[in-house]
Parts: structure tokens; sequence; C-alpha cells
């Protein structure tokens, strides 16, 4: 359940449903936008030549960037439909957006996650978008380019009838968890904050499944529940059409609580690669479609303001 420190890092991952989403683009072997450009999220993404121009040789010559990504994780990357190749998510609309604005066709490969840095280093791909996060570990073997910041949400019921905002409002209150997760760690630390307050700590719920701990929220018997702020988000967004869910947001944590970064990983062996695609993800980030696409799976706001380069923070 937890993406962030390091990715899928609690014994049990983000429980899936292939849900039918229309990304607006892709082919239907996952691969990608033509080299001129194309429409993602609502924004016309056209072609920058000098950008183009500073890819390495080998890219502009096969005109793909390999990617590897780990399907289906929502709202990072997903199937469109259930037995289908194509590709719908976050980070699939962002690979199609950097491609059109390369001049270059991003082709997404689904690949298991514990594969992916060893498949990069391999040579297999040249890059990986996967909601992984950047970390000190991983910048041994590859290069990051971040694009988002999360840690984790809190899914309350739909218009937030308990008026939820931040982790404070959860202090003697039932709260939802997925068991043996960050998220369950993070409310543990916080009951002590509880106390301090003078507030009763919180009545802890945990369920062994994500899907369980929704249900507990939809049933009443909990009122939030401490996801990933990405999950959340994309619950708050599709469950029953978006009328079943909302995110609470806290001004003070609008990445979520223990946020940290998330990039498109690259080999070592292409830095030329990593500057073209920070340098166009800033420009998706200076004329707003990172925003959008981000908003586009319910999480505007882990959206980055600027493309760093490995900028970890463990």
């Amino acid at each position: 359940m937890y993406i962030s420190a390091p990715r899928r890092g609690a014994t049990t991952v983000l429980a899936c449903t292939v849900l039918a989403v229309v990304s607006g683009c892709g082919a239907g072997d996952g691969g990608g936008e033509p080299a001129a450009g194309g429409k993602i999220a609502g924004v016309t993404v056209t072609r920058d030549a000098a950008l183009h121009e500073a890819l390495p040789v080998r890219i502009k010559k096969a005109g793909t960037v390999r990617v590897a990504t780990d399907v289906p994780y929502p709202p990072f990357a997903m199937f469109v439909t259930e037995g289908k190749s194509e590709l719908a998510g976050l980070d699939y609309d962002l690979g199609q957006a950097l491609g059109a604005k390369l001049g270059v066709r991003f082709a997404f490969t689904p690949t298991k996650f514990d594969g992916i840095v060893p498949a990069l280093q391999a040579g297999k791909f040249d890059a990986a978008m996967s909601a992984l996060t950047d970390n000190k570990e991983r910048q041994k073997v590859v290069d990051f380019v971040d694009y988002s910041r999360s840690g984790s949400g809190i899914l309350v019921a739909e218009s937030n009838p308990s008026k939820i905002s931040t982790l404070d409002d959860i202090c003697g209150r039932k709260v939802g968890v997925q068991a043996a997760t960050n998220q369950y760690k993070l409310l543990k630390a916080h009951q002590a904050t509880c106390r301090a307050s003078g507030r009763k700590v919180a009545d802890i719920q945990t369920f062994p499944k994500d899907s369980d701990a929704q249900l507990a929220l939809r049933s009443g018997k909990v009122i939030a529940e401490v996801v990933t702020k990405p999950a959340a988000g994309w619950s708050a967004k599709t469950a029953d059409g978006g009328k079943a869910f909302d995110l609470a947001e806290d001004p003070k944590a609008p990445a979520g609580y223990g946020a940290s970064p998330n990039g498109i990983a690259v080999s070592r062996q292409l830095p030329q690669l990593t500057d073209a695609i920070q340098r166009a993800l800033q420009a998706l980030i200076d004329d707003g479609t990172l925003t959008k696409i981000c908003d586009k799976y319910g999480v505007a706001s882990i959206a980055v303001k600027e493309a760093t380069k490995n900028a970890a923070v463990d």
C-alpha cells in the first residue's frame, strides 16, 4: 500500500482493481503517441525541436524510449480493459506527454516491479515510470528525474460528514488502515501527539486489504481511512463515479504525510536522455500539463513545481 520510502515497501501492496479508464492517448500495444505530438489530459503537447536534438543518437534513430512499468498499480498504471494491453494511468499519460514534447515514442512494457531496476541496468529498457521512489540506494545504479511528491493521505466519506482535515482530527475516533503498512506505523506514531494535546488516542481498526478498509468506511464503522495519497485521491475520484468518498486535504501536507519524491528512473548509461527528460518535464510543469495530468487522476497536489534530479530525502 505504501509507495514512498520505498514504493511497495510495506508487506502488502496496493489492492488493484482494473478500471475501465479512457486515457485519451495510447496505442493498443501500450505504446505511445506519434512523435509529432498529441493531446494528453485535454492538453495538446507540441514537439520541441531543440529538445529532440538533445536526445542520445540511438534514441533519435530508434524514435523510441523503451519504458518499463508495473501494471496494474492505480492510479499510476492500469489496463484500460482487463485482458487487453492498452494502458492508462498517471505515469502512462506523463510518458505520452514527454514523448510528444521530445518528438519520440515512449513505449511502455509491463514488467514485474522488483525486476525493473535490474532490467534498466541490463540495458533492456532506457527508462522506468512506475511510481518509483527516488532514494539514495536506487541512485547507485539509476538516475531520477522527479515529477511528484507523495505520502499518506486521508480518505473520508462523501461530503466529509465528520469534518476531517488533518491527522489531529482523528484523535479519539475510529480510523481504518491496512495492516502491516507504513500508514499503520504513521497512525501508531501519531497517538503520542493525541495524548500530548490532551485528546484520546485514535481507535485504529486494521484490515487485511485496502478494499476491506474502504468497506468499513462505506458502512460507517470508521470515519476515515489512512492510505497513500495517490490511492486516496484515485478512490475519491472513481469509486461509485466519484460519489462514495472524498479526499481530506491538510494544507500543511499538500503531498501527504511523510511525502518523498517519485521519479522517472533513467539508465546511468544515458545521461543525455536524463537531461532531455528533465528539460521536457520542466516545460510540462511550466505550461501546467503535469498538474492537469495529476488532476485527471485525483492527485493534482502531488505534482512538483520544479523538475529536480536525484532529489532523494533519505
